[in-house]
């Protein structure tokens, strides 16, 4: 991920190495950062720094997220509860789009995937979190269960048991 990876090493060669990974041209990168082609060829060439405005754009454009979307992971049955739908927020419409995972490769998987897909965040259970913030470069929030949740499986159980 080249957001990454020009803190790993040169910029020069993390934008050449993402370059390459999308076959994309300088001239191409230029319009869609919305930079001026000569900027980006001074860079490249070592002839200039890049402005931390000049990086956001560059990022935006090669790792582009849907802020306006949001991906659940959970086990099937809960996301047949909260259903893929576009919600309001603060004005602004966001779609939620659930992920199916039973396993934790499933939530890895999922994870990776929705991260791909351009999700802006995540939200899972409290055990994955930890975990998925390691894997992927976009928020990831925990699904908190409420004490009536608790309370719903504990006299579940019970019933099965008795």
């Amino acid at each position: 991920m080249f957001s990454r990876s020009i803190f790993r090493q040169d910029f020069k060669m993390a934008l050449e190495e993402a370059l390459d990974r999308r076959r994309m041209s300088l001239k191409e990168l230029a319009e869609l950062a919305g930079i001026p082609p000569a900027t980006l060829y001074k860079i490249h060439a070592g002839e200039r720094d890049p402005r931390l405005s000049t990086v956001r754009a560059i990022v935006r454009a090669l790792e582009p997220y849907d802020q306006d979307m949001i991906a659940i992971i959970a086990a099937k049955f809960l996301l047949d509860e909260v259903g893929c739908r576009t919600i309001e927020k603060n004005g602004k419409r966001i779609r939620v789009k659930g992920y199916t995972a039973n396993t934790m490769e499933d939530c890895i998987v999922a994870a990776v995937r929705a991260e791909k897909e351009g999700a802006g965040g995540i939200i899972c259970a409290p055990i994955l979190a930890t975990l998925l913030e390691r894997i992927v470069d976009i928020p990831v929030v925990i699904l908190r269960p409420d004490s009536r949740a608790f309370q719903e499986a504990i006299d579940v159980l019970c019933s099965r048991i008795e």
